[in-house]
């Protein structure tokens, strides 16, 4: 068997009413457009697959005025997946937005940093501000497996099968974490929300939802080292992903052969 994982971006939302107010805290012209993309990544290698993320579903779409180009579901159709074959999914933190496919899935384990978990059941729920990313369903299908004995805790660093990582970064969430994972091209890094746009590590600037500004910074240097080159880390929002990497399909890219295109340039 080859010690590489194929990697796939799938694309199931878009939101393209924001501005950059919505993702740079310091930036020169917080009114000018700014869309963002949702993903959720799918790694392969033989007949192992790894699911990163989940998505939300149409129901918290609505609920939130945040429509679904597709069902998570569906995204994994073309690959011949059903979501009873996932039997892996890493969680990179609990917003609604990367957990709230979660029932989607109900065969899978599920790989989560201890300290998301303490986070999104803890004090600092009870702050409006804090909370509003979370969706409470979400949380209690994750304590859920918590019982059924299908949630694997991880402590900072920890390895989820040979040739993926996971590391807590923290910033975005307390307990975020990124996926390292040993493709073709070298060590490609699953940013998830530890940079939601290129131009938020590139440029140092961090993004408004945020627990810990520190770590949040000093997060964009971390992702640099977990990644082979820098144009193997992938942000988690950013439409020139679209752009940057190779299509797959109708709503999906293939990250684990290195981009296809350039890396944004955004100074510091």
């Amino acid at each position: 068997m080859s010690d590489v994982w194929e990697v796939f971006a799938l694309r199931y939302a878009d939101r393209n009413a924001r501005v950059r107010g919505d993702s740079f805290i310091f930036d020169d012209d917080h009114a000018a457009p700014h869309p963002m993309d949702y993903f959720m990544w799918l790694l392969r290698r033989g007949d192992e697959t790894i699911l990163v993320d989940t998505g939300y579903d149409a129901a918290e779409g609505a609920r939130r005025d945040r429509p679904i180009l597709m069902d998570p579901r569906a995204a994994l159709e073309p690959f011949g997946l059903t979501p009873e074959g996932i039997d892996r999914i890493i969680v990179t933190h609990l917003h609604y937005d990367h957990a709230g496919g979660l029932h989607l899935f109900p065969a899978a384990t599920l790989h989560l940093q201890a300290a998301e978990m303490a986070y999104a059941t803890g004090p600092c729920m009870c702050h409006d501000v804090l909370r509003m990313p979370f969706t409470a369903d979400h949380v209690c299908e994750t304590v859920k497996r918590l019982y059924q004995g299908r949630v694997v805790f991880h402590d900072g660093d920890g390895e989820v099968a040979e040739g993926v990582t996971v590391h807590c970064i923290g910033g975005h969430s307390e307990g975020l974490q990124a996926v390292r994972v040993r493709t073709a091209a070298g060590w490609l890094c699953l940013a998830s929300d530890a940079t939601h746009f290129y131009e938020n590590y590139l440029a140092g600037k961090p993004f408004p939802i945020v627990a810990d500004v520190p770590k949040m910074l000093a997060g964009f240097a971390t992702l640099r080292r977990l990644a082979s080159r820098p144009d193997l880390i992938v942000p988690g929002h950013d439409p020139l992903v679209r752009a940057i990497f190779p299509s797959e399909g109708p709503e999906s890219w293939r990250l684990s052969h290195g981009p296809t295109g350039q890396l944004p340039h955004f100074g510091a």
